[in-house]
């Protein structure tokens, strides 16, 4: 594994709780119209930094985007989160690889489908973590 780890949501939560930074990294249609992670309990704002531009475009400025807004503190864990898990990987991955303790978050914000194609099964907001609908 070339980051830290991969945390189910709740263990992501927990992170968070603990001062960790949420990076979620999915497109900004996904944050406007599925929602976001709600962490204003936590005493760090979520980072919003698209991994992916659209039509699937890998975001080259994706890593100094992350350097310029995450935090300057010393040991402070990012926990990345996309809709099912796929893409936070990557980013944790690339997010290691220029010195951040990096985490993933298992099944995403939204989860897995369902039989019937509906994002029902697992993941952060069906799993009842803290969600805002809306945009970020």
């Amino acid at each position: 594994m070339s980051y830290a780890g991969d945390l189910t949501p709740q263990e992501a939560w927990a992170k968070l709780e603990a001062g960790a930074v949420l990076v979620d990294v999915r497109t900004e249609g996904e944050w406007a119209h599925i929602g976001i992670p709600d962490t204003k309990s936590t005493e760090n704002d979520p980072l919003f930094i698209q991994w992916t531009l659209a039509g699937g475009i890998p975001n080259p400025d994706f890593i100094d985007q992350l350097q310029q807004l995450a935090p300057e503190d010393a040991g402070v864990e990012l926990v990345f989160i996309c809709r099912s898990g796929a893409r936070s990987i990557a980013a944790a991955t690339a997010a290691t690889q220029v010195g951040f303790t990096s985490y993933n978050v298992l099944e995403g914000f939204e989860g897995e489908p369902d039989r019937y194609g509906e994002r029902t099964v697992n993941g952060w907001k069906n799993r009842g973590l803290p969600t805002n609908l809306g945009t970020a």
